[in-house]
């Protein structure tokens, strides 16, 4: 039992950075586009309505998740899709609802993600993911997941509809950046913290992007698909994901 704990103690509550994390955390966040605007759109629900739906999933499943003691794959990431769907909704009903815009939410979501890192980083001591193992640490980490699932989609929408990329365009933009995070890991010695949340911020508007190139009309550039069987699709291969792709908990290290 003693030694139980003690292994226990020196493991993080959320994954280890992997090939395999990030490609379940683009599905995740492409999920969460489709299943979004599913809702809010397809169903007709409003932004609002969907919003308020989704974050009481959210809460719901970020209070199971700090409840458990130990890293759980699925709980794990059934709330990273929580937060990406109402990160959809919340960041269109500011875009549009509210009127602010896609600049204007991108702004706001940058500021409020930024002060969530800073905050975190001088109460706990550390912003790296393997230092996650506490109720007061995971709950940083679950806040800046949110602003950041949040900013991903007005980023997107910004880089695809206001600065005209279009969906191809963004696709190849976030692609491109997320390339360059990946060389900057492998040939420098650039923080591996700064790295990974750079990364982890990048693949909300990537995910964001396809997602609206998967179910917008073929008139604006999308493929038209469903967004319903979109959504499923996804969520289909994320439960494959899990089933075939080695899942562990990260190892607790020094503050960084």
């Amino acid at each position: 039992m003693h030694n139980n704990n003690a292994v226990s103690s020196h493991l993080s509550k959320v994954p280890a950075i992997t090939l395999g994390f990030w490609i379940i955390k683009i599905a995740a966040t492409t999920l969460g586009e489709t299943g979004g605007d599913a809702v809010t759109m397809s169903m007709n629900l409003g932004y609002m309505t969907g919003t308020l739906i989704f974050a009481v999933i959210f809460l719901a499943a970020a209070v199971i998740q700090i409840r458990h003691q130990t890293y759980n794959k699925w709980v794990y990431w059934f709330t990273v899709v929580a937060t990406t769907t109402v990160g959809t909704t919340l960041a269109d009903f500011a875009d549009r609802s509210l009127g602010i815009g896609y600049l204007g939410g991108t702004l706001l979501l940058s500021s409020l993600l930024i002060l969530s890192l800073l905050v975190w980083r001088m109460v706990c001591g550390s912003i790296a993911v393997s230092s996650v193992n506490n109720s007061r640490t995971e709950i940083f980490y679950w806040v800046t997941i949110m602003f950041s699932q949040t900013l991903g989609t007005a980023l997107g929408d910004w880089t695809a509809d206001t600065e005209g990329f279009g969906y191809d365009g963004g696709i190849l933009l976030f692609v491109g950046a997320l390339a360059v995070i990946a060389l900057l890991y492998w040939f420098t010695k650039i923080s591996r913290t700064i790295l990974f949340w750079s990364a982890f911020i990048l693949t909300r508007p990537l995910g964001a992007v396809v997602g609206d190139f998967l179910d917008k009309p073929l008139s604006e550039g999308g493929m038209e698909l469903s967004r319903y069987s979109a959504s499923l699709a996804l969520g289909a291969f994320i439960i494959a994901c899990l089933f075939v792709i080695p899942q562990r908990a990260a190892v607790k290290e020094a503050s960084v």
